[in-house]
């Protein structure tokens, strides 16, 4: 139902995957590969990971959220960098 805003709603994090935002539940922002390795270079999961993350409780995904932002070499992170 739209609310008469033209503004989109970002608390539920639906911009994550155009802005590679904080605010969603899943670090991806839909430039997934793995060209070279079992790492996605978009955002820095493990192919296993990436598909077994609906099933990941909290604290497994705060874990993997973690490790990436610790390696920060994911594409997710030069983009936030570039934006500031």
């Amino acid at each position: 139902m739209n609310s008469g805003s033209d503004k989109p709603n970002t608390q539920d994090g639906s911009n994550s995957l155009s802005t590679g935002d904080d605010a969603s539940d899943s670090p991806c922002i839909g430039v997934c590969t793995t060209l070279y390795d079992e790492i996605c270079q978009g955002c820095g999961r493990t192919l296993a990971e990436v598909s077994n993350w609906v099933f990941y409780s909290p604290e497994e995904k705060a874990t993997v959220w973690q490790r990436i932002r610790a390696d920060g070499t994911a594409q997710r992170f030069q983009r936030q960098v570039k934006e500031k």
